[in-house]
């Protein structure tokens, strides 16, 4: 079970909430309806998260530079969110080795 936030409504927090904790990214949104569908995701499973925009580079032939939302949880929370998110329809971002 994942650790219910203080806030019981809005866990969508600032970085400063995050303090000196180590942050993993779980999932990059590239369209506006997909970070609204995390996010309502995120917000009813009570996990505090950090969205930040960020630049990402998207298309096979012809690459070019987009705008996403990059969520980001506490590191400990990372692999039960991620099955949170893939019970929802969601799949999580996974670090290239």
């Amino acid at each position: 079970m994942l650790p219910v936030s203080a806030s019981a409504t809005i866990v969508r927090q600032d970085p400063d909430h995050f303090e000196d904790r180590e942050l993993s990214l779980v999932y990059i949104a590239k369209r506006l309806p997909d970070a609204l569908a995390l996010e309502d995701t995120l917000t009813k499973a009570h996990v505090d998260y950090l969205v930040e925009t960020d630049k990402f580079s998207g298309g096979m032939i012809f690459r070019t530079e987009r705008v996403g939302a990059f969520f980001y949880v506490d590191s400990d929370q990372a692999e039960a969110v991620k099955q949170k998110m893939t019970a929802a329809g969601f799949t999580p971002w996974i670090e290239a080795e």
